[in-house]
C-alpha cells in the first residue's frame, strides 16, 4: 500500500518542486512551528521571495505538501517486489511528514488519515476480488486498524525507535517493524481462536 507513498518522478524537477520536496523534509523534521520559510528556501536553493511566489505563505507550503502526499495515495497502484526497496528508501521523507502531520493533529492531518484509510480500504477490497486477502466481517474496521498499526511506529517514533535500534522512518528500521507486522498478518499469530471468540462473544452482549 506504502509503495504510493514514492512520489518523487525524474521530471519532477522544477524549482516549485524543489521547494516543495525541501519543505516536505524540513516540516517532517521540525514540525511547521518549527519551521520558517527562509529555512525551506535555504534547503531548496531558492530565495524566500520565489517560496512566497509560489506558495503565498507557510500556510500555503504546507497545504502543498499535504496535497502532493494525498495525489500520491490517490493515484498509486502497486509497485513490482523487485523495486520495494527502492520505493521504501524513497518514501522516508513522506513518512517522517506524516508522523508530525499526525502528532500536529490539524484537520489537514485528518484529511490525510481519511485518505489513507480509504486508499487502504479499497487495496483492501481489490485484493479480496483477487483472492490474495481474506475477507473481513467488517471492512472498514479492517483498513482503519491496518493503517493505525502501519503509522503507529511513526507516531511513536521515540519508543519504537529506542526498542528497535533505529529510527522508524529510516528504511531499515521501518522495514523490521514492517516484515514483523507482515508476518504475523501472513502466517497468523494465534494458534487458536479463544481470544477472537472472546471479543465475539463481548461484541454481541
Amino acid at each position: 500500500m506504502f509503495n504510493t507513498l514514492n512520489m518523487r518522478s525524474a521530471s519532477d524537477l522544477t524549482a516549485r518542486a524543489r521547494i516543495r520536496d525541501a519543505a516536505l523534509i524540513r516540516f517532517g523534521t521540525d514540525g511547521i512551528a518549527g519551521t520558517s520559510v527562509r529555512a525551506v528556501a535555504a534547503d531548496a536553493g531558492v530565495s524566500p521571495a520565489l517560496v512566497v511566489h509560489h506558495f503565498g505563505s507557510k500556510e500555503g507550503l504546507r497545504q502543498a505538501c499535504d496535497d502532493h502526499v494525498l495525489e500520491g495515495i490517490r493515484s498509486g497502484g502497486e509497485a513490482g517486489t523487485d523495486a520495494l526497496g527502492e520505493v521504501l528508501q524513497a518514501a522516508t521523507p513522506v513518512r517522517r511528514y506524516l508522523a508530525r502531520a499526525l502528532l500536529d493533529g490539524t484537520a489537514a492531518a485528518s484529511t490525510l488519515f481519511d485518505e489513507i484509510v480509504d486508499r487502504t480500504q479499497q487495496w483492501l477490497a481489490t485484493g479480496e476480488e483477487e483472492g490474495w486477502v481474506r475477507p473481513a466481517s467488517d471492512a472498514r474496521a479492517r483498513a482503519v486498524t491496518y493503517v493505525s498499526w502501519l503509522l503507529a511506529p511513526l507516531v511513536l517514533g521515540d519508543h519504537v525507535g529506542r526498542l528497535l535500534g533505529g529510527d522508524p522512518a529510516e528504511t531499515a528500521t521501518a522495514v523490521r517493524g514492517a516484515r514483523a507486522g507482515l508476518e504475523m498478518l501472513t502466517s497468523g499469530l494465534f494458534a487458536d481462536d479463544r481470544w477472537l471468540t472472546a471479543f465475539n462473544e463481548v461484541g454481541e452482549r
